[in-house]
């Protein structure tokens, strides 16, 4: 356990750090690239180990599809929230600190939030815990650029954080207002649920490699 604890931590740091350093930084126009990629780094390089979560709404999804122990919910969303913090209070040191942005419209945030929240999810649990793409090498390359493309599809509208840590560690690096943070933990956690619900309720997970017609 303890390894895969320091594997999330060390995981969720440094795509929350890439946020704050790409944002505070400037490079706007890059950074759902920069975050996109950050995510998959990671992934491929703790994913053998802890699975690569790196976003409680994804432990959740998993959680909800049998794969981790209530025990290790918990424990997981403790070391993501434990290394987003981290990340924020080191991009902190290292950037001018911003003003606090008004926080984006409720309704239009929550669904942007909620839909690619959703999208990650369901790519993870189809991609990296299903019999069908077992042994599969592609799934950090899937899992990043589904990041990728919700950053550039709703960035402008939500911030783009589709993960309850990267919106704690937003939010104390002054990105989001406080007063704004529910918008994220409830629709990245909602999306994360709803996505570990359609999953084994259509019974995704135990499809075999469909097969290939000449």
């Amino acid at each position: 356990m303890t390894r895969k604890l320091v594997v999330e931590g060390i995981g969720t740091f440094f795509l929350v750090l890439t946020v704050g350093m790409v944002v505070t930084g400037g490079n706007t126009a890059l950074a759902p690239l920069a975050i996109g990629s950050a995510l998959m780094i990671m992934v491929y390089a703790g994913g053998h180990v802890s699975g690569g979560h790196y976003n409680p709404a994804v432990t959740l999804g998993v959680y909800l599809r049998g794969k981790v122990t209530s025990t290790e919910l918990f424990a997981y969303w403790a070391a993501q929230f434990i290394g987003a913090l981290a990340a924020a209070m080191v991009a902190a040191t290292l950037t001018i600190e911003p003003a606090v942005a008004a926080g984006p419209e409720v309704l239009p945030a929550l669904i942007a939030e909620f839909l690619f929240t959703f999208a990650l999810v369901y790519v993870v649990l189809n991609t990296a815990t299903t019999r069908g793409t077992e042994g599969n090498s592609y799934y950090g390359l899937a899992i990043g650029f589904t990041v990728m493309v919700g950053a550039f599809a709703v960035g402008p509208i939500s911030g783009a954080a589709f993960n309850p840590a990267v919106a704690i560690g937003v939010t104390v690096l002054g990105l989001v207002p406080a007063s704004s943070l529910w918008i994220y933990l409830l629709a990245n956690l909602a999306g994360g649920a709803v996505a570990g619900v359609l999953f084994n309720a259509l019974d995704l997970g135990s499809d075999r490699p469909a097969a290939v017609i000449a």
